[in-house]
């Protein structure tokens, strides 16, 4: 069985797209898409894809509306937020609480994951009443029947969320990389603080899995358990050269892994039962933010076939 199949070449991934790593009972026929995001948006709105990387936030706002896919808890990519967030120094901005009634930029749409998780760095360690901002979008949502809280609106006709940024328009921005002299991190140390997060309450974000087309998992009871079984040991391998220190010129995701595996043991730990903590705040985040309206616990995003799984 031939899955056609997109995700980025990455550590994660590495041994799959070489071939070093063959599936059980099918393969993987991977197409490339050199802007990943382009990907999820034919995956959402036409499930062009048997097998895709997606967005987390993307996928939990897709199954709200009935989108016929289903994740594994495979995740293959993770980041601290807490640099993701732009500000004027020249807007008085003193303290992240300061940031309430202003206006802040999101790049692309509301349901983002970096905007999710840097929301939520703002309202989980800063205070910050995440009702009192103006949220502006630079963009729309991978989602097309979704509708967003009504204090997000839509960035004005011929402006741009770094411009608006710079000229003070915007107090803050999320996602953006704007070079200007008055345009600095709100956390300049903001690995450090991820790395804190991390170490007092398990604050690890996931950015992105894997969801398979329903029709498959509905008519092959072991698919599930297979894809995730591949996908795992190609993780497996990179966690090895991760851990020996056989990368040659690490990218900064592998920095942030490796500090991460010395303080948990695994950066990239696959399953729900692992991911536990971090899956039920990204859903508590998501019903705060008005990205989904009604709770589901961790087992229900995902098959359960694949419930049990763990890498």
């Amino acid at each position: 069985m031939l899955l056609k199949t997109v995700t980025r070449t990455q550590g994660t991934t590495q041994a799959l797209k070489d071939g070093t790593v063959k599936p059980r009972g099918f393969t993987f026929d991977f197409e490339d898409v050199p802007v990943l995001i382009h990907a999820f948006r034919r995956m959402v709105r036409g499930l062009e894809f048997d097998v895709s990387e997606m967005a987390i936030t993307t996928y939990l706002c897709a199954r709200a509306h009935g989108t016929r896919f289903t994740a594994l808890p495979v995740f293959l990519v993770r980041a601290f937020h807490h640099g993701a967030i732009l500000y004027n120094a020249s807007a008085g901005i003193r303290v992240p609480k300061d940031l309430e009634g202003r206006k802040i930029g999101v790049n692309r749409g509301y349901t983002v994951t970096t905007g999710l998780w840097a929301r939520s760095v703002l309202q989980q360690e800063h205070g910050v009443d995440l009702s009192r901002i103006t949220w502006v979008l630079s963009g729309d949502e991978h989602v097309a029947a979704y509708r967003p809280p009504a204090n997000v609106v839509s960035i004005e006709p011929g402006k741009t969320i770094g411009k608006m940024l710079g000229e003070g328009e915007l107090a803050a921005a999320i996602g953006v990389e704007v070079e200007h002299p008055d345009v600095k991190p709100l956390f300049p140390n903001a690995l450090e603080a991820g790395l804190a997060a991390l170490r007092q309450r398990g604050h690890y974000p996931i950015n992105h899995l894997v969801v398979v087309k329903d029709d498959l998992l509905d008519t092959h009871p072991d698919l599930a358990a297979n894809i995730f079984g591949a996908f795992a040991e190609a993780k497996r391998r990179y966690i090895e050269r991760l851990t020996s220190k056989s990368i040659d010129a690490p990218s900064a995701a592998d920095r942030v892994h490796r500090a991460v595996l010395d303080i948990t043991g695994d950066p990239l730990p696959y399953g729900v039962e692992p991911n536990r903590i971090v899956l039920q705040e990204l859903i508590d985040h998501a019903l705060t933010q008005g990205i989904i309206t009604t709770r589901v616990t961790p087992e229900a995003l995902f098959p359960r076939s694949a419930q049990h799984l763990i890498a």
